[in-house]
Parts: C-alpha cells; sequence; structure tokens
C-alpha cells in the first residue's frame, strides 16, 4: 500500500502496510463517540429493563412475552457487545485483531437473523391469537414457544457459520491493508441470504399482519352491531378481544419499525451488489440496523402499561421485596 509522507496512519510503525486513518475533526468525533455511546448505554438499559420485568413477574409469563423476551436478549447483545465494538471503528482502524474480527461478524450475523426469526414468531403469535383465538391457549402453549425460541437461534447459530465458514477460517483474506476489519460476501450468495433471512420472512410477516388487520377490523364491526348483546353476557370477552388486538397493534409498530430499520442494510443485496461491511456501509446501515434495538423497549414503554409500571417497581427497587413477583403489573 502506497503511503504519503506525514499521512496519519493505524499502525505508524508500519509505514508499507499499514491502513490510514479516516480523516474526521476533533470536534465532529467527540459528538458522534458521545451519542453512540448514549445510544448503545440506552439500548443495554431499556432491554435490561424489558428482561427482568418478563422474567420477573409472574403475570407476564405469556408466550407472547416469551418471544418479547427472546428478542429483547438479542436486543441486549447489540447494545453491550455489537454498538461498542463500532465506536472503536469511527476513527477507520480496526485494532482489534483478525481474531476478533471474524467473532465480531459472526455475532452480527446470528443476532441480525435471530431478530428476524424472533419477529416471525411474534407474527405467527399473533396471527393464532386474533384469527383463531378458542385454539390459541392449546396451540400456543409456553412449553412450544420455548422449543420454537431455541429453534431460532440455533438455525441462526449455524446458518451464519456456513455463510461465514470461509471468512471464519481467514479473517484477513479480504483486508487490503493491515488495520482493516471487512467481510465480503458475493452477489449470488448475498442475494440467497437476503432471500432466506429478510425478503421470505418480512412476506410472511406482513401477510400474516395483513390478515390479523382484516380480522380484527371484521371483530370490531361486529362488537359494534351487537352492542346490546355484548353487555347482556358480560364485558369479560370483550376486554380480552381488546387486548388482544392491542397487542398486535403495538406489535405491528414494532414491525414496521424494523422494516425501517433493516431495510437499508439488506439494500446492497436487493440492488444485487456485493455485500461490502465497510466503514463506509456501517455509517449508515449498520447503525440504523442496531438502533433498532434500542427502539423496541421504547414502542413497549410508549404503548405498553405494564412495562411502565414494571420500570416503576424495579427503578423504586420494590423488586426486591418478598412476594413481588406476584406483584399486579396488568
Amino acid at each position: 500500500m502506497e503511503t504519503m509522507e506525514g499521512a496519519e496512519l493505524c499502525f505508524q510503525q508500519l509505514l508499507n502496510t499499514s491502513c490510514r486513518k479516516k480523516t474526521q475533526h476533533y470536534a465532529e468525533n467527540i459528538f458522534l463517540n458521545i451519542l453512540l455511546s448514549c445510544i448503545s448505554l440506552f439500548t443495554v438499559a431499556l432491554n435490561l429493563l424489558v428482561i427482568i420485568s418478563i422474567s420477573h413477574f409472574r403475570q407476564l409469563h405469556t408466550p407472547t412475552n416469551l418471544l418479547l423476551l427472546s428478542l429483547a436478549v438479542s436486543d441486549l447483545l447489540v447494545g453491550l457487545l455489537l454498538m461498542p465494538v463500532l465506536i472503536l471503528r469511527i476513527g477507520g482502524c480496526w485494532f482489534l485483531g483478525s481474531f476478533i474480527c471474524g467473532l465480531y461478524y459472526y455475532t452480527s450475523f446470528i443476532l441480525t437473523s435471530a431478530s428476524v426469526g424472533n419477529m416471525v414468531l411474534i407474527s405467527v403469535d399473533r396471527y393464532v391469537a386474533i384469527c383463531d383465538p378458542l385454539c390459541y391457549p392449546t396451540r400456543v402453549t409456553q412449553k412450544r414457544v420455548k422449543i420454537c425460541v431455541c429453534l431460532c437461534w440455533a438455525c441462526s447459530v449455524f446458518y451464519n457459520g456456513v455463510i461465514l465458514i470461509d471468512f471464519l477460517k481467514e479473517p484477513d483474506r479480504y483486508n487490503s491493508c493491515y488495520g482493516e476489519c471487512v467481510v465480503v460476501i458475493n452477489s449470488v450468495t448475498g442475494a440467497a441470504d437476503v432471500m432466506l433471512t429478510f425478503v421470505g420472512p418480512i412476506v410472511v410477516i406482513i401477510v400474516l399482519y395483513m390478515r390479523v388487520f382484516v380480522v380484527a377490523v371484521s371483530q370490531a364491526r361486529a362488537m359494534r352491531s351487537h352492542i346490546a348483546i355484548v353487555k347482556l353476557q358480560g364485558s369479560a370477552g370483550v376486554t380480552a378481544k381488546k387486548s388482544e388486538r392491542k397487542a398486535a397493534r403495538t406489535l405491528g409498530v414494532v414491525v414496521v419499525v424494523f422494516l425501517i430499520c433493516f431495510c437499508p442494510y439488506f439494500y446492497p443485496s436487493l440492488a444485487g451488489q456485493d455485500i461490502s461491511t465497510s466503514v463506509e456501509f456501517s455509517i449508515f446501515g449498520v447503525w440504523l440496523l442496531y438502533c433498532n434495538s434500542c427502539l423496541n423497549p421504547v414502542v413497549y414503554a410508549f404503548f405498553y402499561p405494564w412495562f411502565r409500571r414494571s420500570i416503576k417497581l424495579i427503578v423504586t427497587l420494590q423488586i426486591l421485596q418478598p412476594d413481588s413477583c406476584d406483584a399486579n403489573v396488568l
């Protein structure tokens, strides 16, 4: 690699092989570090609150919340493991070695695939709850949900191991200079990957939520037209249906946010280009992808009263009291 005299290098002692640092103003660098560090901190804190809430309070031990728990775990790991590493790359240099480079991308791909899988499972859960409510308690049990979540994570680990097997054997094979960490997926593999891990799941999610929307609207019309009968039979069933529709609407917002954050990341594959996760690509695509992990618990806090009540009990340390796990948060 050619270098100009006086050029700022990642490794000054390696004049002929070191990568150059990305030109960046000091004030801009400080601002980005503070901003991205805050996003990472909020991501970890908010998802930790979700995990503690669902794990601690017995009222929240439902199949749907188990899926939210799995999603929160993947989001927590994004904020805890991936965001801090990405912050270190702002200057355009990689100082952590080839092994950590391979481990970083493998972990990133696993968490991305697991998040997509969790979204599909959540959509299926809402579909059954709204479209076939009588069979929901028998079809969607906690045991079956736990099995599905474990399979989702196991498939993510195995699938991405196959996709990245050559890269994991030689993590620095795509680096053009010392101090770079790049993985390249060719257009053919990228196209197959994007169909399996993005387009296919997204089609399933959209179809299921369109069906849920149609059924929810028809139920609302039926309830309005039979309001007198509903009053005679009591409001428990109506309240339950309203709760299910509200949950579907909330998780629908989560899916929309998910699409907004994930689409730029998969755009190169959709456009038939090679995926090169270089620093330039990371600035927008990867950070927007990771920000989805911070936005999910924000959506919960805005739409779910139980999450707000749980946060209050956690922050005030009331969960340390005896029998706090039986507290009413619904």
